[in-house]
């Protein structure tokens, strides 16, 4: 993995993040340059600097683009208001929980991605999907194929620190349009606005999200309701098939990074083991799952889990991992293959350094691993579609 910051894991993380999601080199170093130093002091001090640098080069790029709408260059503008949602939303990641001005970083990137849709990519926009009394905040790109007749629609999820805006600027909703299929990308509990705004946070049962989103798409006229499927990332390899044992509506799942038994490496960590996606990292999972004291929070944690769960399911599953996934050891990615053995179409694809996609999620090559999820996804509902 391409490391800006030496010995700072996490930082680096972000820095490919963006990179690998539409940054541009020459800005991401114009951001970073000033925060090696910030950097060696480790991955929780110096996040507000982080902040503050990478938001300076938002500011000069946001009054680019606002001169370049004035100019009537409504395209060059709208991808350049995508490009600063790009650096803003990885920026606002890295930062405190209870951190002052986040929320309003956080209302900005959206902002941003609104702007950039309005004038570069008017097949997406911005959905509610009704979910207990409320909804759950989500983005929608609709394949120009469903002009012509419904198309299939993939779910998508994000993890543990990721939102629907990390989703969209990783270029795969567009990786799946052109294979005529939508995309909705949804901020469930623990993630995006549903936490950050709505005060939503994680649960074990993610199948309840999974039916409010299939309830919402097969209300759609521009969907195949027989041709929905379900990819989640990071921790959403655990959300998703967790989701697809229980939710029988679903046509396929994917595992982006298979998070087995999400308990176990959460023990690991106290512990020191192995590497944390985002500094100040158990203030982050206390917010995301709604816990006040660690102890209480490891114990259920234990329940975040597949053991028992994926054998329940009866769908085509996918298993995308890393083999130095720093994160969540390839040996997980192994168990939930071993286990899906009522899956009709089950595969395990393990990604190399040498090819890339070797880090964790794929983030080190993250157009690599997409294009070929998109290809699997588009393989399969070609297949259910004959059947």
């Amino acid at each position: 993995m391409f490391e800006y910051f030496r010995g700072n894991y996490v930082w680096n993380l972000g820095v490919v993040a963006a990179l690998n999601s539409g940054g541009c080199i020459d800005e991401v170093d114009r951001a970073c340059r000033p925060l090696r130093e910030a950097a060696s002091r480790g991955e929780d001090a110096g996040t507000d600097e982080l902040l503050a640098a990478w938001t300076t080069l938002v500011d000069e790029l946001q009054s680019e683009a606002e001169s370049m709408e004035a100019a009537g260059r409504f395209l060059s503008a709208g991808k350049v208001y995508g490009r600063a949602a790009n650096y803003l939303v990885n920026a606002e990641r890295m930062q405190r929980a209870s951190s002052p001005g986040r929320l309003a970083t956080y209302r900005r990137c959206l902002d941003l991605m609104e702007c950039c849709f309005r004038l570069a990519d008017p097949l997406t926009s911005r959905v509610e999907v009704p979910y207990k009394g409320t909804t759950l905040p989500a983005y929608f790109t609709r394949a120009a194929a469903s002009d012509v007749a419904p198309a299939p629609v993939m779910i998508m999820w994000n993890g543990l620190d990721s939102t629907k805006e990390h989703i969209y600027l990783s270029g795969h909703p567009s990786e799946l349009a052109a294979r005529g299929i939508s995309t909705l990308m949804v901020d469930c509990p623990g993630s995006g606005e549903a936490l950050r705004i709505q005060g939503l946070t994680a649960q074990i049962n993610t199948e309840e999200w999974a039916a409010a989103c299939v309830d919402y798409l097969q209300g759609r006229d521009d969907v195949d309701p027989h041709a929905i499927g379900l990819a989640g990332w990071s921790l959403g390899g655990y959300y998703a098939p967790r989701a697809a044992a229980f939710e029988k509506r679903l046509a396929l799942v994917v595992a982006w990074g298979a998070n087995h038994d999400w308990g176990a490496v959460q023990r690991r960590r106290l512990e020191r083991e192995g590497e944390r996606p985002v500094p100040h990292y158990w203030e982050h999972v206390l917010w995301v799952w709604g816990f006040e004291d660690i102890g209480a929070f490891i114990d259920y944690a234990d329940g975040v889990n597949l053991d028992g769960i994926v054998e329940k399911i009866i769908v085509p599953f996918l298993i995308v991992h890393g083999e130095n996934d720093r994160q969540i050891n390839v040996e997980y990615a192994h168990r939930s293959y071993e286990q899906a053995v009522n899956s009709p179409h089950r595969e395990l694809r393990i990604f190399t350094r040498e090819e890339g996609g070797a880090e964790h999620v794929g983030l080190d090559h993250l157009p690599h691993l997409s294009a070929y999820v998109a290809d699997w996804v588009a393989a399969e509902f070609a297949s259910l579609a004959k059947s």
